[in-house]
């Protein structure tokens, strides 16, 4: 069996030289931290039939979306050897869990064929008792890895960040003391890479900080501690055309600090919880906060250069540095999305807005004018966009699939399977769309 799993790594890492990097989705939301592709060969249909490759079931639990590099497909989840409550859809009150679990969990990483959904290599990273509790919605494998075509990394938050070659081989890994989350929800901030650097935040209610790693042994670079309780906000290297930066959203404060840990600027305003991941189109940084029990709902567009504190004061929307604003335009748990100069909201309620990319004006749905997706119930995946579409994927594991432009309309709505529950936001590679859902991973693709 481990001879068999090598030959397959072996062809798959030699397929993986022939493809563009285009095909690449190293990290959460793509190459570029957007989730914008424009192949014009995604398929716009599907179902759980209809334009599916291939459908793999993985065992366990895990919400950390697909990477793809080459011909591997990458992925985490954790298995619960007792009995895992079930998650309710949708948001509510009662999901917190005081206490962690008592059964042993198994923690796996996996590499699966791009090609048939056949399983490549499957490593344990650790079995044990969980020491930290979650909410029942959250999973212990909710950070997304990321690769750099040579090494993947998986992170499983207060247990430990794990580094293999393509072939399966652990590198080395790095134990991660477990920290208080807010309320026991868990953790869910995905780890970053840039250069020779592995980038981590750790937003806890014991001690926040943000860390760079040396990706080809784990040791420590540099440390910053944070004045910041949980968040679950992934962090963004900026690269804009005065420097590069890392980009850190929290709720006290957005920060960002270079890339040896000193900081840049910073400027408060957030809502009290944090989970959409920053990101940069068109020259500008977009960052959101959106809490549904906050009226403090906010989504800057930040210009590069910034130095200092930039917080808005009283009523002000915009200053030297951020480039608009608005306080309640932004969604809780997905991110946002700039596409052919729009930025689009998707709100876990499935409620929908849209805005000008430059200037923050609205185009439709703003304050409570925002539209409605019918029948569209509760969203935690981000949104997509490529072919001048936008694709919403709720926890049901419906897609809706809109025109993108100034007018609200959506074509049609593709659906999955009934177990098919759906939180992870999806990969892109090619003309092939990787949706993981509770039960599996559909790679969804245009029949010849």
């Amino acid at each position: 069996m481990r001879q068999l799993r090598t030959l397959l790594a072996a062809v798959a890492l030699a397929f993986s030289c022939s493809l563009s990097a285009d095909d690449n989705w190293p990290r959460f939301r793509g190459p570029q931290g957007t989730g914008v592709s424009e192949n014009p060969r995604l398929p716009l249909r599907w179902s759980a039939t209809e334009n599916v490759a291939w459908k793999t079931d993985i065992p366990g639990r895990g919400w950390a979306s697909p990477i793809v590099w080459g011909d591997q497909v990458f992925l985490t989840t954790v298995v619960n050897t007792g009995e895992t409550p079930e998650a309710k859809k949708g948001l509510y009150f009662g999901g917190d869990q005081s206490k962690p679990p008592t059964t042993e969990h198994i923690w796996k990483v996996y590499s699966l064929s791009l090609t048939d959904g056949s399983i490549l290599w499957e490593q344990i990273a650790h079995k044990g008792v969980p020491l930290t509790s979650l909410h029942i919605k959250n999973t212990f494998a909710s950070e997304t890895p990321v690769t750099d075509g040579e090494r993947v990394y998986a992170l499983f938050g207060n247990l430990g960040l794990f580094c293999y070659d393509l072939a399966g081989k652990l590198i080395w890994s790095n134990t991660i003391q477990p920290h208080r989350t807010r309320a026991g929800w868990g953790t869910a901030s995905s780890p970053v890479l840039f250069g020779d650097r592995l980038f981590l935040v750790n937003d806890n209610d014991d001690g926040s900080y943000v860390q760079a790693l040396d990706k080809l042994t784990g040791a420590k670079v540099w440390r910053v501690e944070r004045d910041e309780k949980s968040n679950w906000s992934t962090p963004f290297v900026w690269q804009n055309e005065q420097r590069t930066e890392l980009v850190t959203a929290g709720t006290n404060k957005v920060r960002s600090y270079d890339l040896d840990g000193a900081l840049l600027w910073e400027f408060g305003g957030m809502s009290v919880i944090t989970i959409a991941t920053p990101y940069a189109a068109d020259g500008l940084l977009y960052v959101s906060s959106g809490y549904v029990l906050d009226p403090r709902r906010p989504l800057y567009a930040i210009k590069p250069g910034a130095t200092g504190d930039l917080t808005l004061n009283g009523k002000e929307t915009a200053n030297e540095f951020i480039a608009w604003s608005h306080k309640d335009a932004g969604p809780y748990n997905p991110s946002t999305i700039v596409y052919q100069g729009r930025v689009y909201v998707l709100y876990d309620i499935g409620l929908f807005a849209c805005y000008d990319a430059r200037t923050g004006a609205e185009i439709y749905g703003g304050g409570n004018k925002k539209k409605r997706i019918p029948n569209g119930k509760a969203f935690t995946a981000s949104p997509w966009a490529c072919g001048g579409n936008i694709f919403c994927l709720n926890e049901d594991g419906e897609t809706f699939v809109m025109a993108a432009g100034d007018e609200f309309k959506i074509s049609h709505t593709n659906a999955l399977a009934e177990d098919d529950m759906a939180m992870a936001t999806p990969a892109i590679s090619g003309d092939r769309l990787l949706i993981r859902t509770a039960a599996r991973v559909y790679c969804l693709r245009k029949a010849e």
